[in-house]
């Protein structure tokens, strides 16, 4: 018996013991782009842990340090934030309508649509590039907001994520609901909303990091410095930059920090979401 609890302990000993290094080797990463981009710059890239630090590199960034070649950050930032929140917007709004038109509404051709729906899900996005941009350049969007927002404001993922969920609500609160004189409208905003805070809470977190992390797009359709999202111009920076890894370090912490606030602040309904999106 005694020996059974100890091959017990020692095999538990075992698992997080293997646990901690995969973590370890996962968040690393994370960790030296941290610290490097805090660390003294005669230790950048020459340590795996350094132990001197300055903020040297947070200023270079917004001061140009010796190349005198200063960057937009700050409207940089701010772009990608607006571009991000009304991409992510416009995802979750389209994606809860057309999911609750197919799953709980009946009309011909409604099989049809989510099959195509499906399909695209598949369909290497990429291929549509060029005939989107040629697209933007005809409606005179190319370097606007409108270019950077419209095209990025439909996600099939999230239509496919909220369509399996309100399947899974039961037909007869809507039927009650309607029975009451509610329009779909107000189902969809007063009940099926309300129920599916977890599983937005998982869409949304995506939505947003995939929005926010969004190169090729944005450097296509961006030309000017004024219309720069946060990632193309850390992008840039391999140019004037590329002798100084200290500023390319700390403008990837810029560019990971609201990602890593985020998931804090919602950390716990996207534990939730994801939950109910394995059942």
């Amino acid at each position: 018996m005694v020996g059974s609890k100890r091959s017990s302990k020692s095999k538990l000993a075992i698992r997080y013991a293997i646990a901690g290094v995969l973590l370890l080797v996962m968040v690393y990463p994370y960790l030296y782009m941290v610290l490097n981009s805090f660390a003294d710059w005669a230790q950048v890239d020459r340590k795996l842990i350094p132990n001197s630090y300055t903020l040297k590199s947070y200023s270079w960034l917004f001061t140009g340090g010796e190349t005198g070649i200063t960057r937009p950050w700050l409207g940089a930032f701010l772009n990608s934030v607006i571009v991000s929140l009304l991409s992510t917007f416009l995802m979750m709004m389209f994606g809860v309508m057309v999911a609750y038109a197919l799953s709980k509404l009946k009309w011909r051709g409604r099989d049809t649509v989510n099959n195509f729906i499906l399909f695209h899900m598949f369909f290497p996005a990429i291929i549509l590039l060029i005939p989107s941009f040629l697209i933007i350049q005809k409606l005179g969007w190319y370097d606007t907001y409108w270019a950077l927002i419209i095209p990025k404001g439909v996600s099939l993922w999230a239509i496919f994520m909220y369509t399996n969920f309100f399947k899974a609500v039961p037909t007869v609160f809507i039927e009650a609901a309607k029975l009451d004189g509610a329009t779909d409208f107000k189902i969809l905003y007063k009940i099926m909303m309300p129920m599916s805070k977890s599983i937005t809470s998982v869409v949304f977190l995506f939505l947003l990091m995939e929005r926010w992390t969004e190169l090729l797009w944005d450097m296509i359709m961006v030309r000017s410095d004024g219309m720069l999202t946060l990632n193309v111009l850390l992008s840039q920076m391999f140019g004037p930059y590329g002798t100084y890894p200290g500023p390319l370090y700390a403008g990837s912490v810029l560019l990971s920090l609201p990602i890593i606030i985020l998931f804090i602040i919602f950390g716990k309904n996207f534990q939730k979401g994801m939950q109910v999106s394995l059942k």
